[in-house]
């Protein structure tokens, strides 16, 4: 009886421990199964890179960075517009070099600059003048107020541009390949053999001169929005052009008529004034010619043998006594 209980204790025990060591394989099995998914999906990401050694290195670092990137720009944060504005200005002067002078002081005063800067002469004494000016944004209202009291002021253009959507796309852009140069850089850290190092450098070097071309169109974007762009057209003229209201009357018009008339007549004269003084050596030359032709002229008429003749005729009248 003793025996027989003692026989069935030992096949309890080792049933007990094939139990367990079968629990054992099998947890085992699993560990194993889960590290091959693991290794598997590690190579799946590093595929797109070529890492041999199997380093995780995801291939998907640009879609990572713009689901953050995105997280980022979702936060429910309001924007603010990005606008270009730029202006063109007719401008007129009896006074040229005044008007440069409050051009520049004015320019100066509003934290401005000249982007260009052009003046020449027309050949008549009238000069004119082309500006590429630009001011602070905060200040373009007020600049083009006071440009326009100045000088007179014949004609002006203004435009604005929203560039938000640009803008905020580059920024997004340039955040992206930021977060995926560091994640390459994380990544470079852990590559062992000289073949992932070198894929890896070359894909940061590919991130790096994104980022650079990003940054380059990001800045130009700020430096057109934080300063407008006003072109401004400076003539020196020797009255200034004015815009008349329509007469009341047949008085009125009659009178405007002789004015402007006489007004005509005067810068006509003045205009050829100056043509001939700028001429005065032509003319010259050519009184001297014709001085010339009329004395030969004569000199030859008084040749002609009928002259001749009739100067040697004697008078046939007896003289009176």
């Amino acid at each position: 009886m003793k025996r027989g209980r003692r026989w069935a204790a030992a096949m309890l025990a080792v049933w007990m421990v094939l139990a367990l060591a079968g629990c054992g394989a099998s947890s085992g099995a699993a560990a194993e199964a889960t590290a091959s998914v693991s290794m598997a999906d590690s190579a799946d990401a590093a595929g797109g890179y070529g890492m041999s050694n199997g380093t995780a290195m995801p291939a998907a670092v640009d879609e990572t960075a713009e689901t953050d990137a995105g997280e980022a720009g979702d936060s429910g944060t309001i924007q603010e517009r990005k606008m270009i504005h730029r202006a063109e200005l007719e401008l007129e002067t009896t006074d040229f070099d005044q008007a440069v002078a409050d051009l520049a002081d004015l320019t100066e005063r509003m934290g401005g600059y000249y982007e260009s800067s052009t003046v020449a002469d027309r050949g008549s004494d009238y000069r004119w003048a082309n500006y590429t000016i630009r001011v602070p944004a905060d200040q373009y209202s007020a600049f083009l107020d006071q440009a326009g009291t100045l000088c007179h002021e014949t004609w002006s253009n203004t435009t604005q541009d929203d560039v938000s959507e640009a803008y905020y796309d580059v920024q997004g852009r340039l955040t992206t390949q930021r977060v995926k140069l560091e994640r390459l850089q994380a990544l470079l850290e852990q590559a062992e053999n000289m073949e992932d190092i070198i894929t890896i450098e070359s894909a940061i070097s590919e991130t790096q001169e994104s980022i650079d071309r990003l940054s380059g169109s990001l800045q130009h974007y700020d430096s057109m929005v934080d300063y407008a762009t006003v072109y401004i057209n400076l003539n020196e003229v020797y009255q200034l052009s004015t815009v008349q209201e329509t007469p009341a009357g047949f008085a009125q018009r009659l009178g405007n008529a002789f004015a402007g008339g006489w007004r005509g007549f005067l810068t006509g004269m003045e205009s050829l004034v100056v043509a001939l003084a700028y001429g005065w050596m032509w003319i010259l030359l050519l009184a001297v010619i014709v001085a010339v032709v009329i004395r030969l002229g004569r000199r030859r008429s008084l040749k002609l043998p009928g002259r001749t003749k009739q100067a040697d005729k004697p008078d046939d009248k007896p003289p009176q006594t």
